[in-house]
């Protein structure tokens, strides 16, 4: 696969660019390259391509993760559906009659126009995990409180024994279509029937138990996989898990946010951990073999003689692993000087002729000239 280009550069955008400042230059282009209105070779593709920087870009939380991650590091966090998922494409082309385009294009990945399907609302879920469980994997079962059919019904909305009547403003279809003009243009607008919200059917005896909506509000147990080396604030999408709609059209999808506990010991940054060691002085003097904890237990490192406060120890492979990639990063061990805050007078006494062996007179006050 070629590699792709810069967003900010295929929008001709700077880094430092507002939100404004991106949607004002993904609608000049997005003019510009429509199939709709350019018929050049490479258009289509050029429309797509700026469509998908605006996508990212447009969304602060896509943004950061594309500013710290690149390329490389987000395609493998968002499929494209996903990065396509939740971009506002509406204001920009609202009343300019593109809303169906995007749908030929992406897949239904968005689109403004009614294609008569009436697909369930996606929900969204935070889960909480620990950090060993987003180094290792895991599966969670949850309970989900969702919009499904009802079971006396099954979707009609009509008590059991009567009848459900075809819509008289649609036909059955469950749309309607209205012809708008915007200048020299005209084009037709397709949206839900407003008589029967775009179901189709009108329902004169509603069932007793939805009272005449099809749908019931339960409690669904899911298990949740969780893959390793996932990321704070990462979603997961369970395709079909959202809220059902009373005809059986597809169900909308659940998106669920992990978040990953606060860990005592490590400190995540990507795919490496921090660890701060404290030692004391006479190890960091004379050097020493210190015990700290890892993903994968307990393990030795060796202190060298001399080491100085803040100097950093490289586990290499010891970090979390790669999220979809291979390999993991590295723990990065800090090290610290643990002074103690009350001493033996032996302690006392052995550190004043420690103090006098390095000429410094712990009796006597010292004038710094700064």
């Amino acid at each position: 696969m070629p590699e792709k280009k810069d967003y900010y550069e295929v929008l001709g955008v700077q880094k430092s660019s507002s939100k404004d400042d991106i949607k004002n230059a993904y609608r000049k282009l997005a003019l510009q390259y429509h199939p709709d209105r350019n018929k050049e070779a490479g258009a289509e593709d050029k429309f797509k391509e700026i469509s998908e920087a605006y996508a990212v870009l447009s969304d602060e939380q896509k943004r950061t993760q594309y500013d710290n991650l690149g390329h490389a590091g987000f395609d493998q966090r968002y499929t494209s559906e996903d990065i396509f998922r939740g971009a506002d494409f509406d204001s920009i082309f609202r009343d300019m009659g593109f809303g169906d385009f995007f749908r030929t294009i992406f897949g239904g990945g968005f689109s403004n126009g009614y294609d008569g399907r009436r697909r369930g609302q996606d929900l969204a879920f935070d889960l909480e995990i620990t950090l060993e469980e987003a180094a290792k994997g895991t599966e969670r079962e949850v309970e989900i409180p969702r919009t499904e059919q009802c079971n006396i019904c099954i979707g009609s909305g009509a008590r059991p024994g009567t009848q459900v009547k075809t819509c008289n403003q649609c036909n059955g279809s469950g749309r309607v279509q209205n012809m708008r003009k915007m200048g020299f243009a005209t084009y037709m607008q397709v949206t839900a029937c407003p008589t029967c919200k775009g179901r189709g059917k009108l329902v004169e005896t509603p069932c007793n138990n939805c009272h005449g909506t099809g749908l019931m509000r339960k409690r669904r147990k899911i298990t949740i996989k969780i893959p390793p080396g996932i990321d704070e604030n990462f979603q997961l999408r369970l395709r079909g898990e959202g809220e059902m709609t009373a005809h059986g059209d597809e169900p909308g999808d659940l998106y669920v946010i992990v978040h990953i506990k606060q860990h005592p010991q490590f400190i995540r940054e990507g795919d490496n951990l921090w660890h701060i060691a404290m030692i004391s002085y006479p190890q960091a003097a004379l050097g020493a073999e210190i015990t700290i904890p890892t993903l994968d237990g307990p393990t030795t490192i060796k202190i060298h003689a001399g080491i100085q406060v803040g100097e950093v120890i490289t586990l290499r492979g010891k970090g979390m692993p790669r999220f979809r990639g291979y390999g993991r990063g590295d723990l990065l061990v800090r090290v610290g000087i643990a002074v103690p805050q009350k001493l033996t007078n032996n302690q006392k006494a052995l550190l004043e002729q420690l103090a006098k062996e390095f000429g410094a007179d712990t009796n006597k006050s010292r004038k710094f000239r700064l």
